[in-house]
């Protein structure tokens, strides 16, 4: 357990985000009350107790904060000024920096993407990410490489006037040990997948009705897993999908396949004959007993077998997902991993740096791992960039989350012509995604007409199956309303 003890509490919240980022695997705590309503232009709303009222334990570390004068300074200027302040301390009390220094935002490529369109320099926006924020100069270039690619690709849309689509199936084989998406175990809700079909077509068929006469630009089936639905529950979900959207002119239709204990020959016959061209076989690990640990119920030869099977009925865009930081693995065992996708030679790989969320059971009941290393390293992420060169496959997409392991990034990278345009879209927000199903969040993006700056509107669809059945009606009136 870290506790904080800080003179100021308006930087609590500041304070939490940089203390976790050195730190991403532990409790942070306040060391002392604090006042739930400060405010850094209001010292009456300070919590005068700055004494510390915990008592630590063996193990618990106390980190003493003292925030910077930031008398005449803006609200964010003045919360900027702590966080850089923040920052130099611990870089100096633990010998080293993070490699994305002081920038605690998920989307780093949004940035360079941002001021590559206001006509920045790649100097000077090197010089934002490494002098303002103290990332790594080859953290900076990624940025940048990646936001020129997603501009190379965006640019090939009228994402103004085209729409993109989700089509979310929340349903499992199993639950991952770090899964922390709404994800249900098939064999729990078996009896109401029908039920959950019915109710996605309904919402679909609505939905089109709304978007007629836009441009559908892309599809993406997520998850959950979407291959767990039956072969005839797929032909179903895309034969509706065909009549009621004008998929003439969508660029891509990608269908997360992930994991290979849902993939039959029968199920990707279904997909090809509806002209998917872009699915998903994930691994995470190419190591049976990290499989067998995070819940995965199945092996590495059903991974090469899917992967194969796949290739025999003609897919040739096939992403494979990798996780670093796996509880027990190192650097042998991500060379393993990394060996045997590159015998594979799939046309693209996305390489995930563990984030443990709350809701995952790994972080739920994680007294029963902490004896288990969680190890992501600079060589480790290395390894991969190494291995995505040997396969000729580029950055193309970047994000990244709270908690990571050794706070890195996840990276896309894909043969060119080979990446899935989706996922820059939904990183960047720049195009209006309607998204269907439990748990789906669409994102309405349109123009203020005050300053031309962008707006994002977000409808939420109710997470739990049972709710999203029973309440489908009202879901897809929540879309109407907002979409009008």
């Amino acid at each position: 357990m870290i506790y904080i003890n800080i003179d100021d509490d308006a930087f609590y919240d500041d304070a939490v985000t940089i203390v976790r980022s050195f730190y991403p695997r532990v409790d942070v705590k306040p060391a002392r009350p604090i006042s739930g309503t400060s405010d850094v232009n209001n010292p009456a709303t300070f919590n005068p107790i700055k004494e510390v009222t915990v008592k630590l334990e063996e193990g618990d570390k106390l980190i003493e904060i003292e925030a910077p004068d930031v008398t005449g300074l803006s609200k964010a200027d003045a919360h900027e000024k702590f966080k850089v302040k923040l920052y130099k301390q611990l870089e100096e009390k633990e010998g080293h920096g993070l490699p994305w220094g002081n920038m605690t935002g998920v989307r780093p490529s949004k940035i360079a993407y941002q001021m590559i369109v206001e006509g920045k320099s790649e100097e000077e926006i090197i010089d934002f990410f490494t002098k303002e924020h103290f990332t790594s100069l080859a953290k900076a270039k990624l940025a940048i490489e990646v936001a020129k690619k997603e501009i190379s690709l965006v640019s090939k849309l009228d994402v103004k006037n085209g729409y993109s689509l989700y089509i979310g199936i929340p349903f499992c084989p199993s639950i991952c040990l770090y899964c922390s998406f709404s994800a249900y175990a098939y064999n729990a809700f078996k009896d109401r997948v029908e039920a959950y079909v019915d109710a996605l077509i309904h919402e679909i068929t609505e939905v089109s009705k709304m978007m007629k006469g836009k441009r559908l630009d892309t599809v993406y089936f997520g998850g959950g897993t979407p291959t767990t639905l039956s072969p005839a529950q797929l032909d179903r979900v895309l034969t509706k999908l065909e009549e009621c959207f004008d998929l003439e002119n969508v660029l891509e239709l990608t269908v997360e396949a992930g994991r290979p204990d849902s993939i039959t020959r029968e199920k990707l016959e279904v997909l090809r004959d509806h002209k998917v061209e872009r699915i998903s076989i994930n691994p995470q690990t190419m190591n049976q007993e990290t499989l067998d640990l995070i819940g995965r119920k199945h092996s590495v030869e059903d991974i090469k077998n899917a992967y194969k099977l796949a290739t025999e009925l003609g897919f040739d865009n096939i992403n494979m997902d990798m996780i670093l930081g796996l509880p027990g693995e190192g650097p042998e065992e991500v060379k393993n991993t990394l060996d045997t996708i590159k015998a594979m030679n799939p046309s693209s790989l996305t390489v995930h740096s563990l984030a443990l969320k709350r809701s995952s059971r790994l972080n739920i009941y994680r007294d029963r791992y902490k004896n288990l290393d969680f190890k992501n390293t600079e060589s480790i992420v290395n390894m991969t960039e190494e291995c995505a060169k040997d396969l000729g496959v580029e950055p193309y997409y970047m994000y990244r989350q709270k908690n990571m392991a050794g706070n890195f990034e996840n990276v896309g990278y894909a043969r060119p012509g080979k990446e899935c345009i989706y996922n820059i879209l939904i990183m960047e927000e720049v195009q209006t995604i309607i998204a269907c199903g439990a748990g789906a969040s669409t994102k309405i993006v349109s123009t203020n007409p005050v300053d031309n700056s962008s707006l994002i509107t977000r409808v939420e669809n109710v997470k739990n199956v049972d709710e999203y059945i029973n309440r489908i009606d009202e879901m897809i009136e929540r879309k109407r309303k907002e979409l009008a």
